[in-house]
C-alpha cells in the first residue's frame, strides 16, 4: 500500500545521505500462490530513481523502472512529479502538490495508459489524492489521506492513517488503511496494516492486506532491505 508523502520524510530517513542506495527484497504469501519482489532505489536530495522485478505464478513477471523528484516552487509550496514504466508496455505518472511546513496539505493526480501492471503501491493508480499531515518538534510525523479512483468508475477509495515515530537512530512507520470499492468480483470492504522498523542501515516491514489491490487475493507481506 502507499502512504501519503510526508514533509521531510526522506531527509530524516535513518541512514541519511551517507547511504544513497536501498535494496529491498519482498515476499508475498497469497495462500495458494507466492510472489517475490526485488528492487534497488537511489536517492540524492529530493531526487529518486528505482528499478525492480516482481513475479508470481498467476500474474507472471514484470520489470519496472521509475523516477521522482520534489521541486520547491517557493518557501511553502513543492511540486512532486513521478514517472514509471514496466515491461508489457505500461507507462504511468503522478503529480503531487504539497503546501505548508510543519502542517501541510497534499493534492495529487495519477494517470496510466491502462496496460497490465502489478501495482506494488496497492492504491488506485488513476486517482486523485487528498491529504493532511503534521511534523512535530520531536520528529514524529502523522498524516491522513484519501486516494480515490476518478477514471475507471470502480468507486475504489483507500483511506490511510500514516505515522513515523523516531526512537533514537531507529524509526517505526505505521500505515493503517480502510478500503472500499468494486473488486474483481464483489464489493470490497477491508482493513489493512503495515508496520516498518527502520534501523540506520537496514529495515524490516510486515503487512496484512486482505483483498490486496481490490483483487481476490489476501496477502501477507514480508520485506527486508539494506541501505548502502
Amino acid at each position: 500500500m502507499a502512504s501519503m508523502p510526508l514533509a521531510h520524510a526522506d531527509a530524516d530517513e535513518p541512514g541519511g545521505a551517507q547511504h544513497p542506495f536501498k535494496f529491498t527484497a519482498g515476499y508475498y504469501d497469497y495462500g495458494s500462490d507466492q510472489g517475490k519482489d526485488v528492487n534497488v532505489r537511489w536517492s540524492r536530495g529530493d531526487a529518486h530513481a528505482w528499478i525492480g522485478h516482481y513475479e508470481d505464478r498467476g500474474f507472471g513477471r514484470q520489470d519496472r523502472i521509475g523516477v521522482d523528484n520534489s521541486w520547491a516552487a517557493n518557501d511553502w509550496l513543492s511540486i512532486q512529479p513521478s514517472v514509471q514504466a514496466a515491461t508489457g508496455g505500461f507507462v504511468g505518472g503522478s503529480l503531487n502538490a504539497q503546501a505548508g511546513h510543519d502542517t501541510f496539505v497534499v493534492l495529487g493526480l495519477g494517470r496510466t495508459n491502462l496496460k497490465p501492471y502489478f501495482n506494488l503501491n496497492f492504491d488506485p493508480n488513476d486517482a486523485i489524492t487528498l491529504g493532511l499531515g503534521h511534523v512535530f518538534d520531536n520528529g514524529q510525523s502523522w498524516g491522513v489521506s484519501i486516494i480515490k479512483d476518478d477514471r475507471l468508475h470502480t468507486g475504489q477509495i483507500d483511506r490511510h492513517l500514516t505515522g513515523r515515530i523516531p526512537f533514537g537512530q531507529d524509526r517505526l512507520s505505521i500505515d493503517i488503511m480502510y478500503k472500499t470499492g468494486q473488486g474483481e468480483g464483489d464489493w470490497v470492504k477491508a482493513w489493512s496494516c503495515s508496520l516498518t522498523w527502520d534501523f540506520p542501515t537496514w529495515f524490516l516491514r510486515v503487512a496484512r492486506d486482505p483483498q490486496q489491490g481490490f483483487s481476490a487475493q489476501d496477502a501477507n507481506r514480508l520485506s527486508v532491505g539494506v541501505r548502502f
